[in-house]
């Protein structure tokens, strides 16, 4: 009997990825975002002068916000 091949799963969505979306500079400034956020030193608004920042997404949000001042390979942000 003839074996049937496997599929991997995925469906191609007839677009090719064009490498890396964010740089690894872009990671690393996330990272130390985190960091931040896990120690209780990352704080939101304008030079930090707003509250501490409790929420794993609004500091990935800043870490992102910063790489893009420092000249990162970033995603623009979506014009809502």
């Amino acid at each position: 009997m003839p074996r049937k091949k496997k599929s991997s799963g995925r469906k191609s969505s007839g677009r090719k990825s064009s490498g890396r979306k964010y740089s690894k500079s872009a990671g690393k400034t996330v990272e130390s975002a985190m960091r931040r956020k896990k120690r209780g030193t990352l704080r939101s608004g304008p030079e930090g002068k707003g509250g501490k920042v409790k929420s794993r997404k609004q500091a990935i949000a800043i870490g992102l916000s910063e790489a893009r001042k420092k000249g990162a390979k970033v995603p623009r942000k979506k014009a809502a």
